[in-house]
This record gives C-alpha cells, sequence and structure tokens, in this order.
C-alpha cells in the first residue's frame, strides 16, 4: 500500500469517526449536562490512552511537555466543551457544517502565527470550500440564536486551527501515539474536577441512569477523542497540516448522512453545497502533487 493511499485510508477513517461525532453529542446531551458530556469524553478518552502515557512520558523531553499538553488543550479540551454548549441550542448537522471552517483557521494559524506562505491555489480550494459551508448553513435558515451558538462552534475551529499549525510546527518529530497519549492524559485530569463539581457521580446514585447519553458520550471519547486524535496525528506527521485539516470538509457530509438515518430532509441544494466542498478539497490537495 502507498503512502497516498494510507493518506487517504486515515482520512476517510477519521471523516466517518468524527462526523458521528455531533450526533453522539446530541444523544449524550438527551440525559447529561453539556459540561458532563464533554468532561466525560475527555476523561474517557485519557483512561483509554494510560497504558501509552505511562510507556511514553519517561521517553518525551520535558522541555516539549507544556506544548503538547497546550495542543491537547486546543484540539481535544476547549472544542469539548465548545461543542457541547452549542449544541444545547444548534442542531448535530449545522454543527458538523460549522465545523468546515478548520481548513480555513489552519491557514491563517499558520500565516499569522506561524508565518507560513499561502499558495494561490490553496486559497482559492479553500475560499471554494468554505464558501459550500457557508451555503449549506444558510440552507438550515439563518436564526439569532443559532449565530450565537454557533460563534462557540467557530472559537472550536480557531482551537482547531492553532492545534493544527503547532503541532506542524513544533511536534512533527515524535510518535502519534506519544503526542496523544500524553495529550489526553493532561486533558483527563483538568476535566475530572469538572466532572465532579457537575453532579455527575450523585447522578449515578439516582433511580435513572441515562446510560444511553452516558454509553454515547464514552464512545464518543474513545473513538472520536484518543483513537481519531492519535490517527490525525499520523496524519498531520505523514501528509501535512492542511491535508489532514482537510477532514473537516468531508464531515459535514457524514453529519448529513446521520441526521438523514434520523428522519432529516436532505435537500438538492445541500447535496450540491456538499460537491463545492469537495471541489475545494480537490484543489487544496492537488497543489501538493
Amino acid at each position: 500500500m502507498n503512502q497516498r493511499t494510507i493518506h487517504w485510508t486515515i482520512f476517510l477513517l477519521l471523516s466517518l469517526t468524527w462526523g458521528s461525532s455531533f450526533i453522539l453529542m446530541k444523544i449524550g446531551l438527551e440525559g447529561l449536562t453539556p459540561y458532563q458530556v464533554a468532561s466525560l469524553r475527555i476523561l474517557s478518552a485519557g483512561i483509554s490512552l494510560l497504558p501509552f502515557f505511562i510507556k511514553f512520558i519517561r521517553q518525551t523531553p520535558k522541555n516539549k511537555i507544556p506544548v503538547i499538553i497546550l495542543s491537547g488543550i486546543l484540539g481535544n479540551l476547549l472544542p469539548a466543551y465548545l461543542f457541547c454548549i452549542a449544541e444545547t441550542r444548534v442542531d448535530s448537522s449545522l454543527a458538523g457544517m460549522l465545523n468546515g471552517l478548520v481548513p480555513l483557521m489552519a491557514i491563517l494559524a499558520g500565516f499569522f502565527i506561524f508565518h507560513q506562505k499561502i499558495i494561490k491555489q490553496q486559497l482559492l480550494g479553500i475560499c471554494i470550500g468554505f464558501l459550500g459551508v457557508i451555503l449549506l448553513f444558510t440552507a438550515n435558515g439563518i436564526d439569532a440564536g443559532y449565530w450565537y451558538y454557533g460563534l462557540w462552534i467557530v472559537l472550536a475551529t480557531i482551537c482547531y486551527g492553532i492545534n493544527i499549525s503547532l503541532v506542524h510546527n513544533y511536534l512533527k518529530g515524535f510518535s502519534s501515539m506519544q503526542l496523544g497519549a500524553i495529550a489526553l492524559f493532561f486533558c483527563g485530569l483538568f476535566a475530572l474536577p469538572v466532572l465532579i463539581y457537575s453532579g455527575f457521580f450523585t447522578l449515578l446514585s439516582g433511580p435513572d441512569i441515562p446510560w444511553k447519553s452516558i454509553g454515547a458520550s464514552v464512545t464518543l471519547g474513545i473513538m472520536g477523542t484518543s483513537v481519531a486524535s492519535v490517527l490525525f496525528y499520523v496524519l498531520i506527521n505523514k501528509a501535512g497540516g492542511m491535508f489532514a485539516s482537510m477532514v473537516t470538509y468531508a464531515m459535514p457530509v457524514v453529519a448529513l448522512i446521520w441526521g438523514l438515518l434520523y428522519g432529516e430532509s436532505i435537500s438538492l441544494f445541500q447535496v450540491g453545497c456538499m460537491l463545492i466542498i469537495l471541489a475545494g478539497m480537490y484543489l487544496v490537495n492537488r497543489k501538493r502533487a
């Protein structure tokens, strides 16, 4: 299997996993608060990678650990809370659509923070993809509440974009499992007090335990955070930050498919918007050939 095939295989796995994250968050919020869903997600992700943390923490230079922790905060901890808060008012499919802003944020972070050049064709592809995301958003109607809570998602995409450039510029030589295990362990330490303070463990002692929501949150943590984060680090290190960020253009497609399975209608206009997004992704990746 050649490198390009490996890159696209990881790309598809990440698209399916992260594209399903929005519906899992929605299911989690049926019985839990946003802070409980996000904290449970991060904590379960950290626990699932604990054996790898024990292995890798001693092999990691001490001066790099703060950078890895910062990567975990930007790439996992903060977005987990921001998305859950937003999805109390924004439906899962729209959250997936707005998440398509990440590639644009990655370019802006690389340009303004890390002084990377922006190639014209690359910028054109991102703009086309961004246009597709905007059209998808307006296809669902414009509501003041959506705009307000949508800003939380925009803030999350900014965190993602900065993290992509951070990993690509400062953590490129590290093992993907090493980065994921260390980052999520410390994020889990930050999330545990929030989970305790939220009353989650008191909820477990009650008569009506929301097992469905808990299961969705744990699945979100193990698959959508720990496993997917490791794969994402692999993609960044092997294919570059920009190719990795393009995963977020395929995620709205997966989110819309889940919406269809749950009885939501998808119009031809939305399908056209998704084709625009895919065209933008093609232009961005084509410049790397």
